[in-house]
Protein backbone atom coordinates (compact mmCIF):
# COMPACT_ATOMS: atom_id res chain seq x y z
CA UNK A 1 0.00 0.00 0.00
CA UNK A 2 1.03 3.74 -0.68
CA UNK A 3 0.72 6.34 2.28
CA UNK A 4 -2.57 7.53 1.95
CA UNK A 5 -5.78 7.54 4.30
CA UNK A 6 -7.31 4.02 4.90
CA UNK A 7 -10.93 4.01 4.77
CA UNK A 8 -12.18 1.66 7.98
CA UNK A 9 -14.37 -1.33 6.12
CA UNK A 10 -17.71 -0.72 5.85
CA UNK A 11 -17.37 2.41 6.58
CA UNK A 12 -16.52 6.22 5.43
CA UNK A 13 -14.34 6.89 8.51
CA UNK A 14 -10.73 6.44 8.34
CA UNK A 15 -8.44 4.95 10.37
CA UNK A 16 -5.72 7.17 12.82
CA UNK A 17 -3.49 5.91 15.27
CA UNK A 18 -5.88 5.51 17.95
CA UNK A 19 -7.53 2.76 16.17
CA UNK A 20 -4.26 0.68 16.44
CA UNK A 21 -2.74 -1.38 18.57
CA UNK A 22 -0.75 -4.43 19.78
CA UNK A 23 -2.60 -7.89 19.47
CA UNK A 24 -5.67 -7.07 17.47
CA UNK A 25 -7.04 -7.81 14.19
CA UNK A 26 -7.01 -4.92 11.49
CA UNK A 27 -8.54 -5.16 7.96
CA UNK A 28 -7.22 -3.04 4.68
CA UNK A 29 -9.18 -3.59 1.76
CA UNK A 30 -10.75 -7.25 2.47
CA UNK A 31 -7.03 -8.56 4.12
CA UNK A 32 -6.94 -8.77 7.87
CA UNK A 33 -3.86 -8.50 9.51
CA UNK A 34 -2.75 -9.38 13.27
CA UNK A 35 -0.04 -6.67 14.86
CA UNK A 36 2.02 -8.66 17.03
CA UNK A 37 4.44 -6.10 18.10
CA UNK A 38 5.98 -1.94 17.69
CA UNK A 39 9.63 -0.54 17.90
CA UNK A 40 10.37 1.68 20.73
CA UNK A 41 9.44 5.00 19.54
CA UNK A 42 5.91 4.05 19.26
CA UNK A 43 5.91 2.74 22.27
CA UNK A 44 7.02 6.02 24.37
CA UNK A 45 4.22 8.06 21.93
CA UNK A 46 1.77 6.09 23.40
CA UNK A 47 2.59 6.23 26.74
CA UNK A 48 2.97 10.36 25.93
CA UNK A 49 -0.49 10.26 24.93
CA UNK A 50 -1.81 7.93 27.76
CA UNK A 51 -2.79 5.06 25.84
CA UNK A 52 -1.84 1.59 27.41
CA UNK A 53 -0.33 -0.23 24.60
CA UNK A 54 -0.71 -4.24 24.63
CA UNK A 55 2.56 -6.99 24.97
CA UNK A 56 4.39 -8.08 22.09
CA UNK A 57 3.17 -11.44 20.66
CA UNK A 58 5.23 -14.16 18.79
CA UNK A 59 4.58 -14.74 15.24
CA UNK A 60 2.25 -17.32 14.39
CA UNK A 61 3.31 -20.52 12.98
CA UNK A 62 3.72 -20.63 8.81
CA UNK A 63 2.50 -24.25 7.57
CA UNK A 64 4.07 -23.32 4.70
CA UNK A 65 7.89 -23.36 6.40
CA UNK A 66 7.23 -26.94 7.83
CA UNK A 67 5.64 -27.86 4.39
CA UNK A 68 8.88 -27.15 2.90
CA UNK A 69 10.71 -28.16 4.97
CA UNK A 70 9.57 -32.09 4.44
CA UNK A 71 9.99 -31.04 0.80
CA UNK A 72 13.76 -30.10 0.58
CA UNK A 73 14.24 -33.57 2.35
CA UNK A 74 12.93 -35.52 -0.52
CA UNK A 75 15.70 -36.77 -2.31
CA UNK A 76 15.55 -38.64 -5.38
CA UNK A 77 16.91 -42.19 -6.26
CA UNK A 78 20.54 -41.62 -8.54
CA UNK A 79 18.64 -43.42 -11.54
CA UNK A 80 16.14 -40.90 -11.55
CA UNK A 81 18.02 -38.12 -13.18
CA UNK A 82 19.48 -40.04 -16.03
CA UNK A 83 15.87 -41.33 -16.39
CA UNK A 84 14.62 -37.34 -16.20
CA UNK A 85 17.49 -36.73 -19.04
CA UNK A 86 16.35 -39.52 -21.37
CA UNK A 87 12.95 -38.20 -21.38
CA UNK A 88 13.65 -34.38 -21.93
CA UNK A 89 16.03 -35.83 -24.74
CA UNK A 90 12.92 -38.12 -26.32
CA UNK A 91 10.96 -34.88 -25.77
CA UNK A 92 13.35 -32.74 -27.91
CA UNK A 93 14.18 -30.76 -24.62
CA UNK A 94 17.94 -29.44 -24.95
CA UNK A 95 20.51 -31.77 -23.11
CA UNK A 96 22.00 -31.15 -19.98
CA UNK A 97 25.84 -29.29 -20.28
CA UNK A 98 28.39 -31.12 -18.51
CA UNK A 99 30.98 -28.62 -20.16
CA UNK A 100 29.42 -25.82 -18.45
CA UNK A 101 31.87 -25.17 -15.34
CA UNK A 102 34.81 -25.29 -17.75
CA UNK A 103 32.94 -22.67 -20.13
CA UNK A 104 31.98 -20.27 -17.10
CA UNK A 105 35.44 -20.42 -15.70
CA UNK A 106 37.22 -20.12 -18.79
CA UNK A 107 35.41 -18.11 -21.44
CA UNK A 108 38.01 -15.87 -23.67
CA UNK A 109 40.85 -17.66 -22.21
CA UNK A 110 42.84 -18.30 -25.20
CA UNK A 111 46.33 -19.63 -25.36
CA UNK A 112 47.53 -18.35 -28.45
CA UNK A 113 50.86 -19.31 -30.15
CA UNK A 114 52.94 -17.55 -33.25
CA UNK A 115 54.22 -20.10 -36.19
CA UNK A 116 56.23 -19.94 -38.63
CA UNK A 117 56.05 -22.20 -41.26
CA UNK A 118 59.62 -22.24 -44.10
CA UNK A 119 57.94 -23.82 -46.90
CA UNK A 120 60.97 -25.14 -48.99
CA UNK A 121 58.11 -26.09 -52.27
CA UNK A 122 58.38 -23.91 -55.64
CA UNK A 123 56.13 -21.39 -54.73
CA UNK A 124 57.13 -21.47 -50.38
CA UNK A 125 58.46 -19.42 -48.64
CA UNK A 126 57.90 -18.30 -45.02
CA UNK A 127 54.25 -18.48 -43.83
CA UNK A 128 53.17 -17.28 -40.94
CA UNK A 129 50.17 -18.44 -38.36
CA UNK A 130 48.51 -18.05 -35.47
CA UNK A 131 47.76 -21.32 -33.34
CA UNK A 132 44.90 -20.47 -30.83
CA UNK A 133 44.44 -22.74 -28.34
CA UNK A 134 40.37 -22.22 -26.50
CA UNK A 135 40.47 -23.33 -22.76
CA UNK A 136 36.37 -23.01 -22.32
CA UNK A 137 35.97 -26.66 -24.62
CA UNK A 138 39.84 -27.54 -25.35
CA UNK A 139 39.39 -26.85 -28.97
CA UNK A 140 41.83 -25.29 -31.30
CA UNK A 141 42.25 -23.38 -34.56
CA UNK A 142 44.91 -22.75 -36.86
CA UNK A 143 44.38 -18.79 -39.29
CA UNK A 144 47.30 -17.62 -41.31
CA UNK A 145 48.15 -14.09 -41.13
CA UNK A 146 48.65 -12.63 -44.66
CA UNK A 147 49.97 -9.02 -45.56
CA UNK A 148 48.31 -6.78 -47.64
CA UNK A 149 49.32 -7.23 -51.37
CA UNK A 150 51.03 -10.31 -50.99
CA UNK A 151 49.41 -12.06 -54.19
CA UNK A 152 48.22 -14.90 -52.57
CA UNK A 153 44.27 -15.95 -52.07
CA UNK A 154 42.59 -14.40 -48.68
CA UNK A 155 41.67 -17.65 -47.34
CA UNK A 156 43.12 -17.32 -43.96
CA UNK A 157 41.53 -20.24 -42.06
CA UNK A 158 44.36 -22.82 -42.21
CA UNK A 159 42.16 -25.65 -39.31
CA UNK A 160 38.92 -24.64 -38.72
CA UNK A 161 38.25 -24.14 -34.64
CA UNK A 162 37.71 -28.11 -33.73
CA UNK A 163 39.72 -30.83 -31.32
CA UNK A 164 42.13 -31.81 -32.71
CA UNK A 165 43.19 -35.63 -32.12
CA UNK A 166 47.06 -36.49 -31.13
CA UNK A 167 46.78 -39.32 -34.26
CA UNK A 168 44.53 -39.11 -37.05
CA UNK A 169 41.02 -40.50 -36.75
CA UNK A 170 40.65 -42.54 -40.62
CA UNK A 171 37.75 -43.92 -40.86
CA UNK A 172 35.73 -44.65 -43.82
CA UNK A 173 32.49 -42.12 -43.30
CA UNK A 174 32.78 -39.59 -40.33
CA UNK A 175 31.25 -40.74 -36.77
CA UNK A 176 31.96 -44.11 -37.38
CA UNK A 177 35.34 -44.28 -35.03
CA UNK A 178 34.71 -47.03 -32.25
CA UNK A 179 37.97 -46.01 -30.63
CA UNK A 180 38.59 -43.67 -27.71
CA UNK A 181 40.41 -40.95 -29.18
CA UNK A 182 43.20 -39.19 -27.37
CA UNK A 183 42.70 -35.18 -27.84
CA UNK A 184 45.59 -32.34 -27.53
CA UNK A 185 45.46 -30.68 -24.26
CA UNK A 186 47.00 -27.21 -22.92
Amino acid sequence: MKRHLVPKPNSIEVYSWKDLNVGINIEFYGRVFRIVDCDTFTRSFYANEGVKIGNAEEYPNDPFVHTRAFINMKQNPPDLAEHKNYIEVLLKGGRPNKNLKSFLDNDRKVLSFAILWQDNSYDGGDKYYRFNYFLSDNSVEVKEILKPNNGQYPFSMLLKRQKLAKTPILTHCPGMNMRDVDYYQP
